[in-house]
């Protein structure tokens, strides 16, 4: 129980006692200013609402009938009720010594099974820009969830079938390289193969119909199709699979759900929905209708699961994906982490799959939706001649561009040194300007911005973090040694009190799935730290007094750390 939930319940159960009524809430929030203490309860004016009583005379009387000695040193009320809680420095010096350095944050007490998909390319392309959202958001969730002890499944559902690897198929058996075996070479970029198969599948009626009878004998799952089908698969894989290695995203090909997995549960969701009389004809195709989905004009919206004369849709894959998890991976809880543009999508699919009875009411499922990466223009970003930008091009520009800020700053350090230095900052500056916006929002992609040193971003992070490490490494100390910590000095305590609101910063990105919560508290905590250590000398510091803020240096360094990893951001020592 972290702090905030402790004093959520000790003061809840003091409204109880006073009111006799048995669903008191105390809604503890954090202060917006010091003046009003470090925590404050605003759930005296409903009850007093409910009760039909003054709420200034509530919490007067609640001040006075709450015991919390042992966590505060003052109890206040302010304006019409409000509860003003001040916590006490020897409460924060105890917890903070208390901590298990090696997590600072304790296993929840009942994990769940989660599955949670991510990322989600199409194998037909190379990845994008339009991935990375979707890639980095899911990542931070996953590592959150699994650090906090739940089991986690990752699933990429990967798009790996369709129309389109029949035309891919046949493009790449017309080529020289085909009989040379020379695939991966060939292949090695996917986005202009596929370009030069959609175009020929565009001009070429003769090409477009072998295409299509190629799909057939792929769906038939001929042997020898399925074997070209795989190859290109294979190469695909392995270029999703050096990406996410560059930007430290913890899928591996183990987690690869692809739709082709599903193919042969399909029959069976249709099979289903039929014996649960979910199943409408409409035009020829096999219809669910919900009474909650209409057009604007009233008119039924359909989920069509069947397809005129055969053939599947989306739909039905996340049906039986839907179905695969909640009753196969026994999953408590499924996230899928897709754009905002398949909000509807989803809504339609969770319902449906409640009502299928393939989500049972133990199986929460749950759209986390995302906005757009835009340019500067306030258009989705693109190159520079308004084509889609490569992943792995995003990436190598980062580094190029980091690599001129820290030569700029480090004009000493060798080549090897200032590359590595370059490689984490430029990565972690386009996953953190990613990860610190709401998921929820569209958002303008700004390199100056993202690689700055001031304000909430990876430098400005990355940098307090190896200020910190500096300390110890310029006084000869170790830092892994053990160092007390007693709060005294008013700057001590603000950075103590954030020290200890980890765990809640934690806990809150697993409940909610907003990483960007996270990255405000690190920012907020780097930014203690810098008042703290402008304020309260450390190395010049009395033996007593310096082992004490020494600790609390470790204790940022370690959360700051800490908080990085969760966000799959590497750190670095030096800068």
């Amino acid at each position: 129980m972290n702090l905030k939930q402790h004093l959520e319940h000790r003061i809840s159960q003091a409204l109880a006692e006073l009111s006799g009524q048995s669903d008191c809430v105390a809604l503890v929030a954090h202060s917006k200013s010091p003046q009003f203490g470090d925590y404050q309860a605003n759930g005296v004016m409903a009850l007093a609402r409910k009760l039909g009583k003054n709420p200034r005379e509530l919490g007067q009387q609640l001040a006075q009938h709450l015991k919390l000695d042992d966590v505060a040193d003052k109890v206040e009320v302010a304006g019409p009720g409000f509860i003003n809680v001040f916590i006490k420095p020897e409460f924060l010096s105890d917890s903070l010594n208390q901590l298990d350095r090696a997590r600072l944050v304790a296993p929840v007490a009942k994990p769940q099974t989660v599955v949670i998909d991510y990322s989600s390319p199409n194998l037909a392309k190379e990845m994008h820009v339009g991935h990375l959202r979707g890639t980095i958001i899911g990542d931070a969730i996953a590592r959150t969830l699994e650090f906090l002890g739940h089991k986690l499944i990752r699933q990429n559902h990967f798009g790996d079938w369709g129309t389109q690897f029949g035309m891919l198929i046949t493009h790449m058996r017309e080529l020289p390289f085909y009989s040379e075996g020379k695939f991966k070479a060939e292949l090695s970029d996917l986005e202009g193969f596929y370009r030069a198969a959609k175009e020929r599948f565009d001009t070429d009626e003769k090409f477009a119909r072998l295409a299509r009878e190629n799909v057939v004998h792929l769906q038939a799952e001929h042997p020898g199709y399925i074997a070209d089908w795989k190859k290109f698969i294979d190469i695909s894989i392995e270029h999703c699979q050096e990406l996410y290695q560059r930007l430290g995203i913890t899928l591996s090909e183990h987690d690869i759900r692809p739709e082709s997995f599903y193919n042969s549960r399909l029959p069976q969701v249709i099979e289903l929905l039929e014996q649960n009389n979910l199943l409408t004809e409409s035009n020829g195709a096999k219809c669910v209708f919900l009474d909650e989905f209409r057009t604007k004009e009233g008119e039924p919206l359909p989920v069509i699961v069947e397809k005129t004369g055969g053939g599947f849709l989306y739909a039905t894959t996340d049906l039986a994906a839907i179905r695969f998890r909640c009753q196969e991976l026994h999953a408590e809880r499924v996230l899928y982490v897709v754009d905002a543009r398949q909000s509807l999508h989803f809504q339609q699919v969770f319902r449906v799959a409640q009502l299928a009875g393939f989500a049972g009411t133990n199986c929460k499922l749950e759209h986390l939706s995302y906005g757009t990466m835009m340019g500067k223009d306030g258009k989705p970003f693109k190159t520079r001649s308004g084509g889609t930008v490569k992943l792995v091009d995003l990436c190598s520009e980062g580094v190029e561009r980091a690599l001129a800020l820290v030569t700029g700053k480090n004009p000493g350090l060798d080549a090897a040194a200032l590359q590595n230095i370059a490689e984490v900052v430029g990565i972690a500056a386009i996953k953190y300007a990613d990860l610190s916006k709401n998921r929820n929002s569209d958002y303008i992609f700004d390199w100056d911005s993202m690689l700055s040193f001031e304000g909430n971003t990876a430098p400005y992070l990355l940098y307090a973090y190896a200020r910190i490490r500096s300390i110890f490494r310029r006084a000869g100390l170790d830092p892994q040694a053990s160092y007390m910590i007693k709060v005294e000095a008013a700057e001590e305590k603000a950075l103590a009190l954030k020290l200890l609101q980890f765990t809640e910063a934690v806990e809150s990105l697993a409940e909610e799935c907003l990483p960007n919560q996270l990255c405000l508290y690190l920012y907020e905590l780097s930014g203690l730290f810098m008042k703290f250590y402008e304020c309260c000398p450390v190395l010049k510091a009395e033996p007593g007094v310096q082992q004490s803020r020494l600790g609390l240096c470790q204790l940022t360094a370690i959360t700051l750390k800490q908080g990085l990893e969760l966000l799959g951001i590497a750190t670095l020592e030096q800068m």
